[in-house]
């Protein structure tokens, strides 16, 4: 089993990517967007034609004061801004002036005809499979959970959507390679721009591509097949794949990977309790032999390091305490509360806004948090007796909403519970009846200037505020001090906002629960019981090691590869019907368990051996390297245990040696074998003498006539002229051995 790292992303946007080979199989898991990367281009300026030499000198920019929502943080606002804690950033005019590119992980290494699975865990880990699939030689099979495969498509249909402005602006794409990536582009490029473009060696450029087409997208989703939870699948009869609730997202999920030999659970980002979507089934991860950690949320918290101590070496009392404390640390729901007063304290500052004449725009990616969100901002207004319209502008909105409510059983109980209580699922059906939320496809939408509204509320999706409706928004209520800007906690935020300088509005950017907490990581462990766990390489001094460890624990960094050593030497298989009913078996002579002589051949059968007959030889036909199995097996519940090391594994070509050979085995004892003798008339003596490898005996035959056996350690002689005393010796020897 090997795994390679291909991007050990950024976040909840940008999951990470690997590729693992396991079984003979190629997988790769997860195929995302880096919509960060996106941000060293210039949004589109309506009133003033694009040109790609605007490199003319401005004004140093400056950013206002934001307060920052962390996970971890009791939430606070400050709706003032202080120029003294202001600070340099680029000049707006820096940015790239051209149709966007959009990054991917890395793939120009691997031979895209060798891949043969790949799996995607959120709607985000599939952004970019188009750019897979379109290509001629990818021939693999996707898989993902309905809902993930549903609202990937939703979010890539919108991405191609709102791209087509660009597309309209900057006419037919030039052949080759843009402008902005040749040398003499780069060279021009500030360094932090150049450094998101190239990284650090100039590597990723060959990470950018033109965005795929709509066409594209439907080739994409022609090969994806859909799971649900708990359902197996099983590809060519040798792995089989299941996906577990992450809790993370509407339909996310983790992986389960078993082979014949060996299984990986592929844990993504993860969070215990949800308020919209079902919780993280970390229960049915028990069992695995390998953890896959594939959680980033921890990077930017580092208030715990948490030592990864193992129970081995702790007393019983000691090892079922630290159980009952991991067990109450994992069924804490606190980090869900804290999750709900974020959400509480968003609303607050939103209604605060409208209620001085602001305009408040949210722009939030996450579909289970943007619904919760648009929940509890319709209550809030309602108990202020406030009339203020909210307007969801995506062009995926109306079927996501809609989508939303008839998908009960990828939700929490709660949600579950108003289904059967005759309630919706969510509240927006009744907001969309009483007009009180208006759902269009962009700001160019016919009705959406009579419905239009000021003060107002609106949720549009933001792409790292270069594309989509936020851009206009943006522009238009910017210079306006009583509005309010609500975004994610972005990797380069000060680079995301720079095109919308100088920025008088308010900005409150807010950091959601992304995974699973550090503080829970070993508590998680010690309840899986896995064998070895890999972690990223960043996680090496937030989870420190240590010697007690109950297993292994392996780094991987990126596009480095990582051997994972396997944990089982025996083969077990199953027996088939068809021999189990022709069977004989013989118990031993110390009656602990009964074996039989077998011929068959192993085959794979749904990720399992199973040992069945050997097919007659055709006329027509015949394999070359085709040969007999014998197999020494255990026979209980029909199912045997090839066991290489305690008992002989023979292969006989010859159909006739097979049925009439013998095996013994065990140690032989002189004195068993000279009554076993005396039985069958013939006379011995015993000689016993002690030599450089221990000691060894010889029976000298004396009667019917001459014979001696030898007897060491590692092996019996049996030497005489009379074939027929020959084999009464061999008669006595076989007595006293158990044999088949």
């Amino acid at each position: 089993m090997k795994l390679t790292c291909l991007n050990q992303g950024k976040g909840f946007y940008f999951p990470p990517c690997h590729m693992l080979h396991i079984c003979g199989v190629q997988i790769l898991l997860e195929f995302p967007l880096d919509l960060s990367a996106t941000s060293v281009f210039s949004p589109i300026n309506i009133g003033r034609a694009p040109t790609r030499d605007d490199s003319s000198p401005g004004k140093v920019l400056k950013l206002c004061k934001r307060r920052k929502i962390d996970s971890e943080e009791e939430p606070k606002f400050d709706e003032t801004t202080d120029s003294n804690d202001a600070f340099e950033v680029l000049k707006g005019s820096e940015l790239i002036c051209a149709e966007p590119w959009y990054k991917t992980a890395c793939l120009h290494q691997w031979d895209i005809s060798m891949i043969d699975v790949v799996l995607v865990s959120s709607p985000l880990g599939m952004l970019g499979l188009p750019f897979l699939t379109r290509d001629k030689r990818f021939s693999g099979k996707v898989y993902a959970t309905m809902p993930v495969a549903k609202l990937g498509q939703l979010m890539m249909e919108e991405l191609v959507s709102m791209h087509e402005e660009f597309r309209q602006l900057y006419g037919p794409q030039e052949p080759g390679c843009p402008h902005w990536m040749c040398s003499e582009g780069l060279d021009l490029l500030p360094k932090a721009l150049r450094e998101i473009v190239a990284g650090m060696n100039g590597l990723d450029l060959v990470n950018w591509q033109c965005l795929y087409s709509a066409a594209d997208v439907k080739v994409c989703l022609k090969k994806v097949h859909t799971l649900r939870y708990a359902e197996e699948v099983c590809y060519d009869n040798t792995l089989i794949i299941k996906p577990f609730s992450s809790g993370l997202e509407i339909g996310s999920s983790n992986w389960r990977i078993s082979g014949p030999r060996r299984n990986l659970m592929y844990l993504t980002s993860s969070v215990f309790e949800s308020d919209h979507t079902m919780d993280f089934d970390y229960r049915s991860l028990q069992g695995s032999d390998v953890i896959l950690f594939s959680d980033c949320s921890y990077v930017h918290n580092t208030e715990y390091k948490v030592p990864c101590t193992s129970s081995a070496s702790l007393s019983s009392d000691c090892y079922s305490d630290r159980a009952n404390n991991a067990a109450e640390l994992l069924s804490d729901n606190s980090e869900s509360l804290k999750e709900m007063q974020k959400i509480g304290f968003i609303c607050s500052c939103a209604v605060n806004s409208v209620k001085a004449g602001g305009c408040v725009l949210i722009s939030i990616g996450r579909i289970g948090s943007s619904l919760v969100l648009l929940e509890q901002l319709s209550l809030m207004l309602d108990s202020s007796d406030l009339k203020i319209p909210i307007f969801l502008l995506s062009t995926s909105a109306e079927e996501m909403l809609a989508f939303s409510n008839v998908i009960p059983e990828w939700l929490c109980n709660q949600r579950q519970q108003k289904l059967y209580s005759g309630e919706a699922l969510f509240s927006h059906t009744e907001l969309l009846g009483a007009k009180k939320i208006h759902v269009f496809p962009g700001v160019d939408s016919p009705g959406l200037i009579n419905a239009w509204q000021e003060p107002c509320i609106v949720f549009s999706p933001h792409w790292n505020l270069r594309i989509g409706p936020v851009v206009h928004l943006l522009r238009r209520w910017r210079g306006n001090e009583k509005c309010l800007l609500v975004i994610e906690h972005m990797m380069d935020t000060d680079i995301a906002l720079l095109p919308f300088k100088p920025l008088a509005m308010k900005v409150l950017q807010c950091s959601f629960l992304s995974g699973i907490r550090l503080d829970k990581v070993q508590p998680l462990m010690e309840k899986l019981q896995p064998k070895i766990v890999l972690y990223p390489e960043d996680s090496r001094i937030r989870v420190l090691p240590d010697d007690r460890n109950l297993y292994t624990i392996l780094y991987y960094t990126k596009n480095e590869t990582v051997r994972i050593p396997c944990l089982r030497n025996e083969i077990e298989a199953e027996l088939s019907k068809d021999l189990a009913i022709g069977l004989k078996p013989k118990l031993l002579k110390n009656g602990s368990m009964a074996i039989a002589r077998v011929k068959g051949k192993i085959n794979l059968n749904l990720g399992r051996h199973l040992l069945g007959p050997v097919p007659e030889p055709s006329r027509t036909f015949q394999h070359e390297d085709e040969k007999d199995l014998m197999d020494v097996v255990s026979v209980e519940n029909s199912r045997i245990f090839q066991r290489r090391g305690d008992l002989p594994v023979l292969a006989e070509k010859s159909s006739r040696i097979f049925h009439n050979r013998v095996v013994h085995w065990g140690s032989m004892d002189p004195s068993m074998l000279l009554v076993a003798l005396e039985e069958r008339g013939i006379n011995g003596t015993l000689v016993k003498h002690e030599t450089s490898s221990g000691f060894s005996c010889k029976i000298h035959v004396s009667e019917p006539n001459k014979a001696v056996i030898d007897i060491s350690g590692s092996s019996s002689v049996i030497s005489t002229g009379d074939e027929s005393l020959g084999a009464l010796i061999l008669e006595a020897v076989s007595s006293t051995l158990d044999s088949i």
